[in-house]
């Protein structure tokens, strides 16, 4: 059996008995999600690349310690996860966002460009408050997509606290950022009111995965 023919758990095993193919392959298959998953928890490319290279060689040399009670995606998801919270806490005093880059075709700097980063800016600040055990779940249910469940798996935690640590940030995120989403509510109904941003912290950390 080919090594692209083989399974993930197949490519582990391979891999821990010395055949020097197997890990490639695997990191083929998976760098793409893995670095999604480091970009978007750091948000910095530099941190980002620098968090999946420590990953993948804390995978390299720890294939052997692989237990198939989990799928090989979370074994690899969960070692990039570590190796971003590491680079978070020796950050965490002096945070630093990059302004998100402007594509070829777009304008320099027009009146609507400029509102979107100081947005996005302003976004990435308050992400930045949180405590780490808050932000990563978010980073992960939120913006990355993944399950309350398989968040769970990847940090290790229960599924409840996964739910409890995403609201309590989400509500600080809600009390930092309110004056955004204010400000695109428009005026007051005629009746008086407004959602008051209830309504947009709702998010998926309160699903059942």
């Amino acid at each position: 059996m080919t090594a692209s023919a083989s399974s993930d758990a197949d490519l582990i095993a391979a891999h821990a008995a010395g055949d020097p193919a197997a890990f490639t392959e695997l990191v083929r298959r998976h760098r793409d999600r893995m670095w999604a998953v480091a970009l978007r928890t750091l948000r910095d490319p530099e941190e980002a690349a620098d968090a999946l290279q420590e990953a993948l060689i804390a995978a390299f040399r720890g294939a052997s310690l692989f237990r198939a009670e989990s799928q090989v995606t979370t074994w690899l998801h969960r070692i990039v996860v570590n190796a971003c919270l590491d680079r978070l806490r020796r950050r965490r005093a002096r945070p630093t966002w990059p302004l998100p880059e402007a594509g070829s075709g777009e304008p320099a700097l027009g009146r609507d460009t400029m509102s979107e980063r100081e947005t996005a800016m302003l976004v990435h600040e308050a992400l930045a408050t949180l405590p780490d055990e808050q932000r990563v779940p978010i980073v992960l249910v939120d913006i990355e997509g993944y399950s309350v469940g398989e968040t769970a798996r990847l940090l290790g935690i229960a599924e409840g606290t996964v739910k409890s640590r995403c609201a309590r940030g989400r509500a600080k995120l809600a009390h930092v950022l309110g004056h955004l989403r204010n400000a695109d509510a428009g005026p007051t109904g005629r009746d008086g009111t407004r959602d008051g941003g209830q309504g947009q912290t709702r998010s998926r950390c309160g699903e059942s995965p």
